[in-house]
């Protein structure tokens, strides 16, 4: 509870029911060996109200606090600092154009802990300094976070680290972080400005600057401007874990280096002084790059987490890119459209690489549905063109 934002609040359940009549049959059957400890008359306590979906009054509540009186409590009231924290649990439906008059389902227990929620406003893109096209919303950002394990004193790394939103979230949990991008104006933070208003990126308009907004920089290594298909890294274990967002092609660009004259047979070799210009980059090509990178990269047990863009209607599970060395933890969607959607995946790596394990997926029964995701944002921009249309046809009806 100390790392989720996905959970409010956690609690011993102590009674629950449609009723309150069978709220308090249940209560009276639970195990008094198990409330004495919490209610001896050394201890303080109070009761909370919880209800979703409907606002009581003050009186109501009272009413329902009074209500629990048969309950064994010895213990002396203490609303500002008690030792143990009651609730009362409502749940009046999701719907609140439809409001029910009674509760579909009532709980009472103790509460154990809070979870982490309030993370997802505090570091809330809205508020922060350096912000770009597709910068990963907080909220998801520490859910990767949590996916890929990261503790304190790892080394995390982002080789696709645009404005650096996933090293905030990792840099949180005291992880070392480390990323690189193609876009230079990125790294830098140079250029024209993502937010409304705003013409030009201010001059400490940075990751390091991120960082520092939120406490963080001691936690920063370095951000530089690297090409993922061709990583620069000696040969050797590095990171704890692999935490990254890969572009799609459709809010930012999917880029490598190479030469126009690139053929087939390999690169031609540019000299130093060169700096080659962009390719397109395959989404096939991209990831496998990516699990390549991971397994050779991964300390053992590590784990890489990213995110797949997938054309719904054609997904499998057999197009999630598959690598000797790395085993698949999870698989978690992300919808974005009727037809498209994201899915969190999470791998961790279970054997040690081998030059070998390079081009073991091209012999992966994987492969080749794989390659079909190579033309997601065709079939992404279709899709939209097609609602436009729609649009504009009923619009003129």
């Amino acid at each position: 509870m100390k790392r989720t934002v996905c959970a409010k609040s956690i609690f011993e359940l102590w009674g629950h029911g449609k009723s309150p009549e069978e709220l308090y049959s249940s209560l009276r059957n639970y195990p008094v060996e198990k409330m004495v400890p919490f209610l001896h008359s050394d201890s303080t306590y109070k009761i909370k109200i919880h209800t979703f979906n409907k606002t009581l009054t003050q009186e109501e509540k009272i009413k329902r606090i009074d209500a629990l009186e048969f309950l064994p409590f010895e213990g002396k009231v203490n609303l500002k600092k008690p030792q143990h924290i009651f609730s009362i649990l409502e749940d009046y439906g999701l719907d609140p154009n439809c409001i029910p008059e009674n509760p579909h389902n009532i709980y009472f227990g103790r509460w154990i802990a809070d979870g982490q929620r309030e993370l997802i406003e505090s570091y809330s893109v809205k508020k922060r300094h350096f912000i770009g096209n597709t910068s990963m919303d907080a909220g998801l950002s520490f859910i990767m976070a949590n996916h890929g394990k990261v503790k304190e004193n790892d080394i995390v790394f982002d080789p696709f680290v645009g404005t650096g939103g996933l090293l905030i979230a990792s840099a949180h949990f005291g992880a070392y972080v480390y990323g690189t991008d193609i876009d230079y104006n990125t790294v830098h933070g140079l250029g024209k400005a993502s937010r409304k208003n705003q013409k030009w990126r201010g001059p400490d308009e940075n990751i390091r600057a991120n960082l520092r907004q939120y406490g963080l920089e001691k936690y920063y290594l370095d951000v530089l401007v690297s090409d993922a298909s061709k990583p620069s890294w000696r040969k050797g274990t590095y990171f704890d874990a692999i935490i990254t967002d890969p572009p799609y092609g459709i809010r930012e660009s999917t880029r490598r280096t190479g030469s126009q004259k690139e053929i087939p047979k390999g690169i031609e070799k540019c000299p130093e002084s060169h700096v080659p210009v962009s390719l397109s980059y395959h989404l096939s090509d991209m990831f496998f790059d990516l699990l390549n990178f991971a397994a050779e990269t991964l300390v053992l047990g590590g784990r890489l987490v990213y995110w797949l863009p997938v054309y719904t209607p054609e997904y499998t599970e057999e197009m999630v890119p598959w690598h000797p060395c790395l085993k698949l933890i999870s698989n978690c969607e992300q919808k974005l459209s009727g037809r498209t959607s994201r899915r969190l995946i999470t791998m961790e790596k279970v054997k040690g690489f081998e030059n070998r394990d390079q081009y073991s997926h091209l012999l992966s029964d994987h492969f080749l549905p794989y390659q079909g995701h190579n033309s997601f944002r065709e079939k992404y921009f279709s899709g939209v063109t097609k609602r436009i249309a729609k649009e504009e046809k009923s619009s003129q009806e």
